[in-house]
């Protein structure tokens, strides 16, 4: 929200015009980026869940669901910056919109879900303390 923000009032004097071609491949880029962002997010993200479940370590649920969350919502805003980077770049307003709204999705997706970290919590509390005997 704030890129967008930035960008709608302050974007005019640091806006480049570079030719049209390099444009179209620049944002024909960031789509792509961006649409195959949200499935790789939720794939590591599914991931990063079922090994703090597993992995061994004495790193709480919560510090283990946070790297979690920090990496998906990193992720989400990397859509954002694709946006600012084309409005920037020359590409006009409506594109910035729409990465902006994507972002926002993204963030909405990939929130910190009460489940994900339960599902770490009662994993975590299911093992077996292991010592050095």
């Amino acid at each position: 929200m704030t890129i967008t923000l930035i960008g709608h009032f302050n974007g005019d004097q640091y806006r480049l015009n570079p030719p049209n071609n390099s444009l179209v491949l620049l944002r024909t880029v960031f789509y792509g980026l961006a649409i195959i962002t949200f499935p790789v997010t939720n794939i590591i993200r599914h991931i990063m869940v079922r090994l703090n479940q597993t992995m061994p370590g004495d790193k709480t649920a919560k510090a283990r669901y946070q790297l979690t969350t920090l990496i998906s919502m990193l992720a989400a805003d990397s859509i954002g910056f694709y946006g600012i980077t084309l409005y920037l770049w020359g590409d006009p307003i409506n594109t910035l919109y729409i990465f902006s709204l994507l972002s926002a999705l993204a963030f909405f997706l990939y929130r910190p879900k009460f489940h994900e970290y339960h599902s770490i919590h009662e994993a975590l509390i299911s093992q077996p303390n292991k010592t050095n005997d």
